[in-house]
């Protein structure tokens, strides 16, 4: 082994990029929240509870992809047919 190295051209991190399409964040969750996804995982016969977590995020970020019109409208338009039906009960009470 040498006695002196150069360093001058050292970087820090990791010695191989991984390119695995991931990144590693930290998060805070709810700890009722981080245990029901365990409690799921481990109940399908184990597994990784970042991996159902990731479905789940995927799941609410397909759903948002629909545009906040279509969104809209679709919401209106429940709302009025079950305001529509109430209404109509009320009017044949009324009426009897």
């Amino acid at each position: 082994m040498r006695k002196e190295y150069d360093f001058s051209k050292a970087r820090r991190g990791a010695v191989l990029a991984v390119a695995s399409g991931k990144t590693r964040i930290t998060i805070r969750v709810d700890d009722d929240v981080l245990e029901w996804f365990r409690t799921q995982v481990h109940e399908a016969g184990g597994g990784n509870y970042q991996t159902l977590l990731n479905q789940a995020l995927r799941g609410v970020m397909d759903q948002a992809r629909e545009p906040l019109e279509k969104v809209l409208r679709r919401v209106v338009r429940e709302e009025l047919t079950r305001g529509g039906a109430r209404s109509t009960r009320r009017s044949r009470a009324r009426a009897v």
